[in-house]
């Protein structure tokens, strides 16, 4: 390995992140040793689970970072293919494994896997990857546009059968912002966004359960014991931490009062016991991942690893605005975790995996400049890298 351009690889993202993950450990642990306690008589359980996670995917991270990034893009049509596979699997009765109402996660020996946490991942590389090759064509809708959308929809509607609408949709949007970026026509984005719009829209109003999530976000105290529960709950917690908050470990909420207090809503415990200086500190992470990663997109050398920063990169926004915006009542509740920092070992280690690619594009992907050379009044080349 090339010690000198490893020097180059972009720390200050990977502190950020790896700083969210160890957040993340400390209130994981907070929201869940009460119910950990109470269900399996430990309460480190999850807290223990969430740092086995926390392991596997710092590790996998590493192997991510030095990987050859181009050789993604080259698995990424076996990888889209084994993950309609697992999809496939997820929905089959006596194999698919299912936990509130939804039929979400493969059991693999001891461990629970949630087959979209990768495909989240794998459809960001492939499309990052078919659309830097279709760029001298891509103004043509039906050669240079519409071909990955086909594998999206397929993808959209084996998760939708789930039930999983949020999370479709978190994939749907970051692959629609590569589309974007990668000089797609905007009369074929209108179109195309329409279409969407249209059909999420259809979507969210056509099942009961969806609709009545709706209306519980919209007025959650009309049903207070049933659907508006989950977000009343959150409410409280917020109210109650104010600027400073209650104190580490001095949530109320988290004793049976919040349910998925450690998984999704973890951030109105955090608002409960560290107040508006917890979310600031925790938006403002996020805020800085996000400048770094758009910052190696800016700066990468080739199409595919331009695209692919912006796909990875906004994976992550997407999904933070999804949790932030439910947790407060802005949105419906979709399910989507917090990245790094909800429990969850599937969403962890491939945003860790996630943050390995990006890593890897940092160091991999420069710009080379012009370079004045004032003996001889002319030009050389140097290099400028990423920080």
């Amino acid at each position: 390995m090339d010690l000198n351009r490893l020097k180059k690889m972009d720390l200050l993202l990977v502190i950020a992140a790896i700083f969210l993950c160890l957040f993340g450990l400390v209130m994981v642990y907070s929201a869940s040793f009460p119910i950990a306690s109470v269900d399996f008589h430990d309460s480190r359980y999850f807290y223990t689970k969430q740092l086995h996670s926390l392991g596997i995917g710092f590790v996998l991270m590493v192997i991510t970072a030095v990987f050859p990034y181009r050789a993604y893009g080259k698995l990424s049509p076996i990888l889209v293919v084994i993950s309609i596979i697992l999809l496939i699997m997820v929905l089959i009765p006596g194999v698919g494994v299912e936990r509130n109402h939804s039929q979400r996660w493969l059991q693999i020996g001891p461990m629970l896997v949630q087959p979209t946490e990768a495909i989240k991942l794998v459809m960001i590389i492939y499309f990052a990857n078919v659309y830097a090759k279709k760029q001298a064509y891509i103004a043509h809708f039906w050669k240079g546009v519409m071909p990955p959308l086909l594998i999206l929809a397929v993808v959209f509607f084996l998760i939708l059968k789930q039930p999983d609408l949020g999370t479709a949709t978190a994939i749907l949007l970051p692959c629609g912002f590569i589309l974007l970026c990668s000089g797609a026509r905007i009369i074929h984005l209108i179109l195309l966004g329409s279409i969407a719009v249209s059909g999420i829209g259809f979507l969210a109003i056509s099942a009961p359960y969806r609709m009545n999530r709706i209306l519980s976000f919209r007025n959650p105290f009309a049903d207070p014991y049933g659907d508006g529960y989950q977000l009343i709950g959150s409410y409280h917690a917020i109210a109650s931490g104010g600027t400073w908050g209650q104190g580490l470990g001095h949530s109320i909420q988290k004793f049976g009062y919040l349910p998925e207090a450690h998984t999704d809503f973890i951030m109105a415990v955090i608002l409960e016991e560290l107040g508006i200086f917890g979310l600031l500190l925790v938006i403002f992470s996020y805020l800085f991942i996000m400048y770094r990663g758009v910052r190696i997109a800016l700066q990468a050398k080739d199409p595919f690893a331009k695209l692919l920063a912006i796909g990875l990169t906004f994976q992550i926004m997407v999904q933070v605005i999804f949790n932030l915006a439910a947790v407060s009542g802005l949105m419906p509740i979709t399910g989507v975790p917090l990245p790094f920092v909800s429990y969850g070992g599937s969403s962890l280690i491939f945003m860790l995996i996630s943050l390995g690619i990006l890593t890897n594009l940092s160091w991999k992907n420069t710009h080379k400049i012009p370079r004045v050379n004032l003996n001889n009044g002319g030009y050389d080349h140097g290099t400028k890298h990423d920080a």
